[in-house]
């Protein structure tokens, strides 16, 4: 075995264990300066901050290392930490994450402290379905006119999305396929079959537009969807197959045009625009009344809520019959917060409160875009992993992750970006990150792997499909996205249609409806086979990740839990490859195809063809 290096967060030889800390647990550092550097003692120096103080800590001398059992606070912290050396002469030098600098210029590394939380069994074994519920899959045409506002109601299923550039005078996103609650239901078997246990759905309740993200009426659910006695029904026979169901919370603003806001007068109730006495009005930030008041990202129609308004959070959070407990109650086993960045502390929270009394064992999953252990959001360190809040987050990260590599970028890169969250997130956390390739938010995934670049324009990106040489490229990248997907840490998350080969670039056109009878059935095959593996193999829950490879094309890890070894081997370039991996069987035979291979002295070597993944299984 290599000497140490002088300090390196990820080598158990000098941080053990590895990764964030539970609340009072002890941390051993030991660092490792070469001998010619003649320093004679070393301190750990730590900034706590939430508590904003500095800390430090003698290292102890042992043999050519210093060593210190570091016993981390009793609370939640978010603590930044580097080595201070000195010599027998009074110099003194730093030591963080870019070598030796001076104490006003050092780099310190993150120690996440968190407070241990259990996340539910059910979550992390199965996989996400997540559903756009209007383009999943309808029973019927539905009637137009289930909102106090017109929509327009697509004939035919198949039928192109309207778009804004073709009729500027429909309003965004307007134009409805009548997707619904039964539609779902009628399609359990086939979610069943993919190995899905959570199946999370976009907004439900009453909006005007097609994505309901302008919540009209938190205690309704959309017509158009079905009744609330057919919600309760899907979830019903969702959890008679093992089933959980999350719902999107959309907590940070509401529709303009709602019983809430009422700017249109489409409802009884008096809205915040159309009085200063209505119960509403102080759940809005006005500027100056009626017209002039925060909305999200400038979108006047998505009016902003000011969530410290004490009726507003009776009414969502804490009352005997707010809405987070109400749609537990009726069937739902989680929510989603969306744009969870813009949600106070203290109001997520609360309604991880409200949830754990009105149903122990319900999953709170956040939106967030970027590592959730350090996110700054309006000028403040956010606490959502820290044992309070969220289970878990969305892995936009390992989402970036995979595009980076599959587009050509170094796996040493892949494996350091997710090193670096694996290091970062508490170990519950981790292993129940919702992984992704695309949702509603992003491009499909098929999409971006094929074409690389977008069309500069709006209606060119609206029409675009991929050409022969692009679908076939997009379709091996995405068979190796998908093995990735359902291997790695985390909980895989597929968005409806992914699996069947749709295709489209950002909002709407990632939005169409299912292809139901004209799905590709050998990348559909591809993605079920991978879902029976995840649901079937113990290590692809909670085992713990080795790398064996992440260079060039080339990425290799293995996941082992109770003596049993899944590894995965790809190879993303359009040139043979070669790995090897350690091999006590005499054979390794792919999971994913009829391939098997021989083994000669406990090592596999492999000649990897182009855009080629592997699966084996070693008891």
């Amino acid at each position: 075995m290599p000497h140490p290096p002088i300090f390196d967060p990820r080598d158990v030889r000098c941080k053990s264990p590895f990764g964030a800390a539970a609340c009072g647990t002890a941390v051993r550092f030991s660092t490792f300066p070469d001998k010619e550097a003649s320093f004679c003692r070393c301190t750990l120096v730590v900034l706590h901050e939430f508590a904003n103080v500095w800390r430090e800590f003698p290292l102890t001398p042992d043999g050519d290392a210093f060593t210190v059992d570091f016993k981390v606070p009793d609370t939640a912290e978010l603590l930044w930490y580097h080595f201070r050396f000195e010599r027998e002469d009074g110099s003194s030098v730093c030591y963080g994450r870019r070598g030796f600098e001076s104490w006003d210029t050092v780099l310190s590394w993150q120690l996440t402290v968190y407070e241990p939380m259990r996340t539910p069994e059910w979550f992390e074994s199965g996989m996400i379905y997540q559903i756009f519920p209007d383009r999943f899959c309808r029973t019927q045409t539905p009637k137009p006119s289930s909102f106090p506002a017109a929509r327009f109601v697509h004939e035919t299923w198949d039928e192109p999305m309207l778009r804004s550039e073709l009729y500027p005078d429909r309003p965004y996103n307007s134009d409805f396929f009548g997707g619904s609650f039964a539609g779902i239901i009628s399609k359990l078997d086939y979610l069943q079959s993919l190995g899905v246990r959570t199946i999370y759905m976009n907004p439900i309740f009453l909006a005007a537009s097609t994505h309901r993200y302008d919540t009209a009426d938190y205690e309704r659910v959309d017509p158009m969807l079905g009744t609330e006695e057919d919600f309760k029904k899907l979830c019903d026979a969702a959890h008679a197959r093992g089933m959980h169901v999350i719902l999107d919370g959309v907590f940070n603003h509401t529709g303009s045009n709602s019983r809430y806001f009422n700017a249109e007068g489409a409802f009884p109730d008096i809205g915040a625009a159309q009085s200063k006495d209505s119960p509403y009005y102080k759940w809005y930030r006005f500027m100056d009344w009626p017209h002039l008041y925060e909305s999200w990202w400038g979108i006047t129609t998505l009016p902003s809520i000011e969530e410290s308004e004490e009726s507003y959070v009776s009414y969502i959070v804490d009352g005997k019959d707010s809405i987070i407990r109400r749609w537990l109650r009726l069937g739902a086993d989680g929510w989603r917060l969306d744009v969870a960045d813009e949600l106070p502390d203290w109001f997520i929270e609360r309604i991880r409160r409200a949830m754990d009394e009105e149903k122990p064992g319900s999953l709170l999953l956040g939106e967030v875009w970027e590592d959730g252990s350090n996110k700054v959001a309006y000028s403040e360190r956010r606490r959502y992993l820290l044992g309070r809040e969220t289970n878990c987050l969305m892995n936009y990260p390992f989402r970036n992750a995979v595009l980076s590599y599959l587009g050509g970028g170094d796996a040493a890169d892949f494996m350091g970006a997710m090193e670096t969250i694996r290091e970062n997130y508490p170990d519950h956390a981790f292993h129940a990150a919702m992984n992704f390739l695309s949702t509603h938010d992003t491009p499909r995934i098929l999409t971006l792997l094929g074409a690389k670049a977008a069309p500069g324009s709006r209606e060119g990106r609206a029409m675009f499909r991929l050409n022969e040489e692009q679908h076939t490229l997009g379709m091996k990248l995405l068979r190796l996205a998908a093995t990735i997907l359902f291997t790695f840490p985390g909980v895989p998350a597929v968005f409806y249609g992914d699996e069947a080969g749709m295709q489209g670039w950002e909002d709407p056109f990632n939005r169409g409806t299912y292809p139901w009878g004209h799905e590709d059935e050998t990348l559909l095959a591809h993605f079920r086979r991978l879902g029976q593996l995840r649901a079937s193999l113990q290590p692809l829950h909670h085992g713990e990740i080795e790398y064996h490879c992440a260079h060039g094309g080339v990425l290799s890890f293995s996941r082992t839990q109770d003596g049993k070894r899944v590894c995965v081997v790809i190879n993303a370039r359009s040139e043979w490859a070669d790995a090897a991996l350690s091999w006590d069987a005499p054979f390794a035979c792919d999971a994913l195809s009829p391939a098997c291979f021989p083994a000669e002295d406990g090592l596999l070597k492999l000649h990897l063809p182009p855009y080629s993944g592997f699966l084996f299984v070693e008891e």
